[in-house]
């Protein structure tokens, strides 16, 4: 989508607004002893309660509210009867509709008590979204992102996951630019333009970087079973700082 009006810009900030807030509120009630299926229904019951709908529940009949995944899953993970671990690494995707405009963002976080290779990896993915969102301009190249993401994880020590990527937005939860890679992909010639709709996932890994789909037919973990972490902005890219609606 390109938003190039402001009823469109007032659509996608009110969408980006509940995404935010449903995810931080989710982020703040994780705790040891609750189960993931109770987590994810404290966020579908605040997107009900702002008039906003499940976009994976809506868009692909996912059994859940919001994707909640425990590594080595890292993303589309199902909300179910497992209880969370002190220590655990997890990470929370929420995506919503809200007056016909769709937003999506996500976070991994440790439940509880964390530790040092966890930080690590959480800052390293943070710092890979914020300087990816830092090149996102109009009339860069598209693959600046990715090129950006992969020279941040390496920098930091870890690998990005090559199997997943960010995505236009907007008026579907998944729309072209089908595909915004987390790694420098030399023959992507595509460019970006002012109003474009994005959501950016930077992937970092201690592992392979490559993912496999687990018999539930949703969640995709790991292939070495390594942790992962992901961070997850929708923009509108401008020719200076994007505006970010899930801030």
């Amino acid at each position: 989508m390109t938003a190039d009006n402001e009823q469109d810009i007032k659509g996608l900030k009110a969408a980006g607004r509940v995404c935010a807030q449903a995810m931080k509120l989710m982020m703040e009630s994780a705790r040891p002893g609750m189960t993931t299926a109770e987590l994810d229904q404290i966020g579908e019951d605040f997107l009900k309660k702002e008039g906003a709908k499940s976009a994976p529940r809506a868009m692909y009949n996912f059994p859940g509210g919001t994707c909640i995944s425990i590594a080595p899953v890292i993303a589309h993970g199902i909300p179910d009867d497992h209880v969370l671990q002190d220590g655990e690494l997890i990470n929370i995707d929420v995506s919503a509709e809200l007056g016909g405009f769709f937003s999506d963002t996500g976070a991994s976080m440790v439940v509880g008590a964390s530790n040092p290779d966890y930080d690590r990896l959480l800052e390293a993915a943070k710092a890979a979204l914020m300087k990816a969102l830092s090149v996102a301009k109009a009339g860069k190249p598209l693959n600046l992102i990715g090129k950006t993401i992969q020279q941040e994880a390496a920098r930091h020590g870890f690998n990005v996951i090559y199997d997943l990527t960010g995505h236009g937005i907007g008026h579907h939860l998944h729309e072209k630019p089908s595909a915004v890679y987390n790694f420098h992909k030399p023959e992507d010639r595509r460019t970006l333009n002012a109003g474009l709709v994005l959501a950016i996932e930077p992937f970092l890994t201690t592992g392979r970087g490559r993912v496999v789909e687990k018999p539930d037919g949703w969640s995709l973990k790991t292939v070495d079973n390594t942790i992962a972490a992901q961070f997850e902005h929708t923009i509108i890219v401008t020719k200076n700082e994007p505006i970010i609606l899930t801030a």
